[in-house]
């Protein structure tokens, strides 16, 4: 799968989440997306939906942004990485295909620094031609609920135009090679006291680890340590 993402710039990984996955996925994002304003302008999508910030408002995901699947393609790619993103998308009838972009255009590294950022688009319903399916040459990628698409933030791609009467959900996650600054600040929607909460593994992609062999410390200690003793003190 690597050799396949390298050349191609992108891979579908077919049924990593189960029907249950999926579902508890669906319900736990359900009340976030009805609260959430629709998007402002023709980039974010005027007739789509986005939350951020999920690690610190469901434990139903931390599979989905774990998964090793994905993982070993992120760091077969970039080496040590954080979790950059986090968003739920969910694109409504009627909205209109998403200008085409790359999102490691976001940070200004000069291109000889190779991929420094991996995406993963898990599908949580099925995509389609007609419901927005993501776009990668101007060809729809097809995928059932419960799969996922692994690219690299140098590939051009946008969110299709959703023609049907019904909205199409997706969980977007994306990891950057971890000497970068993250998309999202984590440490502050999972502040210290939450991150010792969730999952050791999940808190480490969110920036409570070393990039070693210092990067990231806090008072000469690896952040991981501090959580550990602070989830000792709180039993």
């Amino acid at each position: 799968m690597g050799d396949d993402l390298a050349a191609s710039g992108w891979v579908v990984l077919d049924g990593l989440a189960t029907q249950d996955e999926v579902e508890a996925a669906r319900a736990a994002l359900r009340p976030l997306l009805d609260e959430a304003p629709w998007g402002a302008n023709s980039f974010v999508g005027r007739r789509t939906k986005r939350v951020f910030g999920l690690p610190a408002k469901t434990r139903a995901l931390d599979g989905m942004l774990t998964h090793p699947a994905v993982l070993d393609l992120v760091d077969g790619t970039v080496g040590p990485h954080l979790l950059s993103t986090t968003v739920a998308v969910e694109i409504h009838p009627g909205e209109t295909a998403q200008t085409p972009h790359t999102d490691g255009s976001a940070w200004p590294v000069p291109t000889s620094a190779g991929e420094i950022v991996v995406n993963a688009i898990w599908a949580l319903d099925d995509f389609t031609a007609a419901n927005g399916a993501t776009l990668i040459g101007g060809d729809a990628v097809l995928m059932p609920a419960g799969s996922v698409l692994v690219y690299l933030g140098s590939l051009e791609h946008g969110g299709g135009a959703n023609t049907t009467d019904a909205p199409r959900l997706a969980l977007v996650t994306g990891y950057t090679a971890a000497w970068l600054r993250q998309q999202e600040s984590f440490t502050l929607t999972c502040p210290p006291d939450v991150a010792a909460t969730i999952p050791p593994d999940l808190a480490g992609l969110l920036g409570y680890r070393l990039y070693p062999p210092f990067v990231g410390h806090v008072d000469g200690r690896d952040p991981s340590e501090l959580l550990r003793a602070a989830n000792r003190s709180s039993r």
